[in-house]
């Protein structure tokens, strides 16, 4: 993807999860889960070493989040370990 005149729009995490909310783009989300994220989804936006944050571009990340697929997780402080997919024998 390009980038728009004026270059781009870097944010630490901290700042994107603001925006991301703020945006409407996401309901909730941390910048400690976004850290996470972009140590784990390959196709998360490049991240910038700035001092002793990380920052990345709002202009790329905006239409990741947009298209990201969520996989909610099983929550085992509310419902307990997931049932087994086999009985166990």
């Amino acid at each position: 993807m390009g980038e728009a005149e004026g270059g781009p729009d870097m944010v630490s995490f901290r700042e994107l999860a603001r925006r991301l909310v703020q945006d409407g783009i996401v309901e909730t989300i941390s910048h400690q889960r976004l850290s996470k994220i972009s140590r784990e989804d390959p196709d998360f936006p490049p991240v910038v070493k700035i001092g002793s944050s990380n920052a990345v571009d709002y202009r790329l990340a905006a239409p990741y989040f947009r298209n990201r697929i969520t996989r909610p997780g099983w929550r085992t402080d509310i419902k307990g370990q997931p049932p087994s997919s086999a009985p166990e024998r």
